[in-house]
């Protein structure tokens, strides 16, 4: 089974996360969703963590997935 992953960026490295995006969904549709799912997360708790972002989109099917970041390629 092959999941679509999508990558959650961040300037800090150690905050880059990476989550699968619900099969039902295509992938535009999947950023769009999960860009209103966070910003309503930190809307409604301006001092969010990421636990809580994550627990908002597993609520709307996403799940976090564990990876390792390689070095640099630049």
């Amino acid at each position: 089974m092959s999941a679509t992953v999508m990558v959650l960026p961040s300037k800090e490295p150690e905050d880059i996360r990476l989550v699968t995006i619900p099969e039902d969904m295509e992938s535009q549709e999947a950023f769009r969703h999960a860009t209103g799912v966070i910003a309503a997360a930190e809307e409604s708790n301006p001092d969010c963590s990421w636990e809580d972002v994550e627990d908002a989109l597993e609520a709307h099917g996403f799940r976090s997935v564990s990876f390792l970041l390689g070095p640099a390629l630049d």
